[in-house]
């Protein structure tokens, strides 16, 4: 993540906190606040609303902190702002720059800045592709609740290969075995980049795509900064929370007529209810015709 900050002009510094990693004792947590307050910021924002955030904040020393309403330990703050339910993330974010956001429209795209080495890095993956049509699929998260079936995605892969395009698989080097599993049933005119190309390369890359089908998850908002036509699959979430794709050639999918959905924010590691409707009952032939429609002809 910090190489997305490190290539932005706009920034100065980029501090690292690997909070599950090297830096997940108490310790280092200290070690980072100290840092912080060192640095003697005159105003700190956190969009980010776990108490972890809040402590930062407050224990800053900045004379001007600025949180959600709903964060936790929030009366720390020394400013709140409201936090929307019913919009989208870029916009409840997009609320800390200025309350008159509000009646601006908040479909701003990201932007994460590439470099010669990255482009050079992408185009030698893509240089053999036949025709470059190429259609990437984000199969995995964190969350298993969100992961549409690998078999319907596999399913869906056979639909849209007679169609002349060749399917590239991404994701986080966890996402790897389940995308060389498809790749290995599919067999033919598909393979996985999972677990090889970083956050700026990864949109590099989806820039070259045509399209981008994808779980609830991270490659959503890569596919926003590529600004590329996206279909996003909402199976236990819902596009309600805020973060479906936005820009023009984009869409959802979601089958929410089910009484348990959603189930959480975040998703479950499993089916709390042991039946994950909200994923099967979403047929791949439904997906693809949603893929079609949004399709450069």
């Amino acid at each position: 993540m910090q190489d997305v900050f490190r290539n932005c002009q706009a920034v100065k510094d980029v501090i690292v906190y690997d909070k599950r990693g090297i830096d997940k004792s108490p310790v280092s947590y200290l070690k980072l606040v100290l840092k912080v307050r060192a640095l003697k910021f005159n105003c700190v924002i956190s969009p980010h609303r776990s108490i972890r955030s809040t402590l930062i904040a407050y224990l800053s020393g900045a004379s001007e902190t600025v949180g959600f309403n709903t964060a936790d330990f929030s009366f720390l703050y020394k400013k709140q702002i409201e936090y929307r339910n019913n919009k989208h993330e870029v916009e409840r974010n997009l609320s800390f720059v200025s309350e008159a956001s509000k009646d601006l429209d908040w479909r701003v795209l990201p932007e994460i800045l590439s470099t010669d080495e990255v482009e050079q890095k992408i185009e030698s993956l893509i240089n053999d592709t036949p025709g470059r049509k190429i259609i990437a699929i984000a199969p995995g998260s964190v969350w298993k609740t969100k992961v549409y079936p690998k078999e319907y995605y596999e399913e869906l892969i056979r639909m849209i290969l007679p169609f002349s395009y060749n399917i590239a698989l991404i994701g986080g080097k966890e996402d790897a075995e389940l995308c060389e599993a498809i790749v290995k049933n599919v067999g033919q005119n598909i393979v996985s980049f999972a677990g090889k190309l970083s956050i700026v390369e990864s949109v590099s890359f989806l820039k070259k795509c045509l399209a981008v089908v994808c779980n609830d998850s991270a490659p959503t908002h890569l596919a926003m900064a590529a600004d590329i036509p996206t279909l996003t699959i909402f199976c236990s979430t819902v596009a309600g929370f805020g973060f479906y794709p936005y820009n023009k050639a984009s869409t959802y999918i979601s089958f929410d007529e089910l009484e348990c959905k959603p189930c959480g924010i975040h998703g479950h590691q499993a089916c709390p209810i042991k039946t994950f409707d909200c994923a099967y009952k979403l047929k791949p032939e439904m997906v693809f015709e949603k893929l079609r429609q949004i399709l450069p002809t």
